[in-house]
């Protein structure tokens, strides 16, 4: 060992000290030995931030492993929580490997893991527990008695991935079951969080503490300059593409400026190492090109999206006449199809490639993977940062090919359908990460009535009768609702009574009614993201995984990367029974809306008006980007955020993220719609707003400033007859309540009052102006 590591070095367990010689290491890295101290020398709750594959697993368990092995628990000694079975599946053979020497046993409890090793750690309580929060979820509602047993002397909770817990309710369930279990066990463990992409650490530090009693340690490490092989190209779905033939015409692209664009391209990338077909997807085709004899990544914003790209790629080899190197993994997929695929990228000589989802996304071990593909933009500059950190794991560069695809416009096409919003966004999320370092920041503004309901029957399921003083003690002391009134919490309960989700007994108690255990006793409950009716799907004795909204018999289906025809439906126990065939369709699994923060949006709007060439972009992509520079020059997107298209018909580009155009959108409705004479206001969320309007562009500016400025109650823009159900069990909330936590937790109105503002300051020169990017939470 090397200087650099000797102090944290030498305080390791000797056991540690084995498996580092063991392992073949050095030196101790920068988190590692960051950790140590902050572990070793405080008593206070630790955030770990660190790029991807810098050993963050290591520096937290290193140390905590180190005192679990001086004074052994009487109890589970460590909690690791994690947001995806994948990832404990992952990290139980690396904790496994490391902990066999000492006897500290590891435990994974998840849906898919062995009832004979939760029984033997039920029977013997100690180790590590591996778990996920639905899993934690479902131990404090069926396992309420044990809970003491198991936890009375836990030392540590470890939160792997925690920046994907900080914008929505699953992060807040996390938290809520933390401070529940403690206050059973009567413990009190130091918290450690883990992430590689944290947009405020401060903020997430105060997050992850919350109710703890403790304050957080947020370690400074020196992490090395970040060396990424990027690249970017634009497909139309059918040619020609960007800069060829007649689409060249009009843009200002020098013979010179394509000829040193093509130089580049050719040094960026490798050459093909195959042909796709000649009737092939251009953008299918060309990560079909580029992926044989290589093991990559190839990243899908959905799971419909997934299944549609492992179809094509799968019948490019049959087309060609070679063995599939194509595998699929995302989160409705069977555990044997997931795991098999785990393994085979664990495989250093494998040469396969994987159409994957977020699943892919966190903290798994994927070998040595030479690139990964991004078919089209993500929502976020943070899971941009996670997929891209999925190669380059073994010394070498990350490297990600992004492939933005369009299809082409008709010849009268209004202008919105001109720009490459994708393609944009692609360029916004690395621009903002390059020059601004900028991350998403934790969401916790939040009213979460959803989750409040659902933390209530769960302690009531639980615990059994309880008065209504005792249930409120219970849970509004959990931090993740100090923004929450009694009087709300009344509202709620004596709406659970009338709907017989809650019961009062004779003596005045609280109770599951019977409406409330057929919610509690599913085992979907242990859950706060939304989840579609689903239905497993079964080819003989083999389970492919699940789906929604299944077709008629003699229908296909697409799961698994292939193609499947009905055989029979049985709509009462939910399965699918289906055989094998040929040909290509559409899968779906549900929606999945996008998060997507103001500031990606302002970087797309300058990087329309700026001329900054990016050495990432292809030639097709420089061409379309071109292409578009030139649209929003003569439309006069640049001067004004407020477009005519033609008699009364208007487009606005606000520039707004998810949550501030939501505010927008209903702004204009219930606030200017009558002064403007606004008619047939259709959004396209969160780029644009068309609509038409009696009153002219000088009117709209002088409207819409007029009434930002007027005090209103954000209520204001919800209806009193609407119920925006947003969350998972917002059915069963009160519908004041619902509409309250949709007007002040999920409406960004002072998002949108600022950018309105910045308008009224002169709308042909401050078209993104007047929004604070400090305190941007849309």
């Amino acid at each position: 060992m090397s200087a650099a590591g000797f102090s944290a070095f030498e305080r390791y367990a000797p056991f540690i000290q084995d498996y580092i010689y063991e392992s073949g290491w050095q030196m101790l890295r920068g988190v590692q030995n960051a950790a140590a101290d902050a572990i070793f020398t405080t008593e206070e709750n630790v955030l770990l931030t660190a790029s991807t594959a810098s050993g963050k697993t290591e520096a937290a368990f290193f140390p905590i492993l180190t005192l679990l092995d001086e004074e052994p628990p009487s109890s589970v000694g460590a909690l690791y929580i994690a947001p995806l079975k994948a990832l404990i599946n992952d990290q139980f053979e690396r904790l496994n490997d490391l902990c066999e020497q000492a006897h500290i046993p590891v435990t994974k409890w998840h849906g898919d893991a062995s009832q004979a090793q939760k029984r033997k750690l039920l029977r013997t309580p100690a180790g590590i527990l591996q778990i996920t929060p639905e899993s934690l979820e479902s131990l404090l509602l069926n396992k309420h008695m044990e809970i003491p047993s198991l936890f009375h002397d836990l030392r540590f909770i470890v939160i792997d991935e925690v920046h994907s817990l900080l914008r929505g309710d699953r992060g807040l369930q996390t938290f809520s079951l933390i401070e529940r279990l403690c206050a059973l066990a009567g413990c009190q463990p130091r918290r450690v969080g883990l992430s590689a992409t944290i947009g405020d650490p401060e903020a997430a530090g105060r997050f992850i503490s919350a109710g703890s009693g403790r304050g957080c340690i947020i370690p400074s490490v020196e992490g090395g300059k970040d060396v990424w092989r990027l690249s970017m190209e634009h497909f139309y779905t059918s040619g020609p593409q960007a800069g060829e033939g007649e689409l060249a015409s009009g843009t200002d692209v020098s013979a010179d400026a394509v000829a040193e664009q093509r130089t580049r391209d050719v040094a960026l990338l490798d050459e093909p190492t195959d042909s796709a077909p000649a009737a092939a997807d251009p953008g299918a085709g060309y990560i079909f090109e580029h992926t044989r004899g290589k093991k990559c990544l190839i990243f899908t914003n959905s799971r419909e999206e997934c299944e549609a790209v492992c179809q094509q790629l799968r019948q490019y080899c049959e087309a060609r006449g070679e063995a599939d190197r194509f595998l699929i993994h995302h989160g409705n997929l069977s555990a044997s199809y997931r795991e098999s695929a785990e393994e085979e990228m664990k495989d250093d000589s494998s040469l396969q490639s994987i159409c994957a989802t977020a699943t892919l996304e966190l903290g798994i071990d994927v070998g040595r993977l030479e690139r990964a593909f991004q078919l089209d933009a993500p929502f976020t500059v943070s899971g941009f940062l996670q997929r891209m950190g999925r190669t380059g794991r073994r010394g070498d560069p990350s490297e990600m090919w992004f492939v933005m695809r369009e299809d082409h416009q008709l010849s009268r096409a209004m202008l919105p359908e001109l720009i490459p919003w994708y393609l944009l966004q692609g360029i916004a999320l690395v621009q903002l990460y390059v020059e601004e370092r900028f991350v998403e920041p934790p969401r916790l503004d939040r009213l979460p009535y959803s989750l409040l309901y659902h933390q209530t029957m769960s302690t009531l399921a639980s615990s059994g009768e309880m008065t209504p003083a005792q249930l409120a003690s219970r849970v509004l002391t959990l931090s993740c609702f100090s923004r929450i009134t009694q009087d709300d919490f009344r509202v709620l309960l004596r709406h659970l009574v009338e709907i017989d989700h809650i019961m009062v007994t004779e003596n005045g108690g609280l109770i599951v009614g019977l409406a409330g255990e057929r919610v509690v006793n599913n085992y979907k409950f242990y859950a706060v993201f939304q989840e579609n009716v689903e239905y497993s799907v079964r080819s003989g004795s083999e389970e492919l995984g699940t789906i929604v909204k299944p077709p008629p018999v003699g229908d296909k289906i697409a799961i698994a990367g292939r193609v499947w025809a009905v055989d029979e439906l049985d709509h009462e126990r939910h399965i699918v029974y289906c055989t094998l065939v040929k040909g290509r369709i559409p899968a779906y699994f549900g929606d999945t809306p996008g998060d997507i923060h103001t500031r990606i949006l302002e970087k797309m709007y300058e990087v329309l008006r700026e001329d900054s060439s990016y050495p990432y972009l292809m030639q097709h992509a420089g061409y379309r980007l071109a292409e578009a520079r030139t649209t929003f020059d003569m439309s006069g997107m640049e001067r004004s955020p407020l477009i005519n298209l033609g008699g009364k018909m208007w487009v606005l580009f606000p520039w707004l993220g998810s949550y501030a155009f939501l505010a927008l959108e209903r702004f204009l409705k219930v606030k200017c719609g009558e002064r403007l004479g606004l008619r047939g206001l259709t959004a396209s969320r969160p780029y644009y707003i068309q609509f038409t309007m009696e009153a002219s562009r000088d009117e709209f500016f002088r409207v819409v400033t007029e009434e930002a400025a007027k005090a209103f109650d954000p209520l204001d823009l919800v209806s009193e007859k609407e119920n925006p159900v947003f969350e998972k069990y917002d059915q069963y909330v009160p519908a004041e309540l619902v509409r309250k936590g949709f007007a002040y937790g999920v409406l960004d109105v002072d998002g949108m009052r600022a950018r309105v503002a910045g308008w009224a300051e002169g709308h042909s020169s401050a078209v993104v102006a007047g929004y604070d990017r400090t305190e941007a939470l849309s």
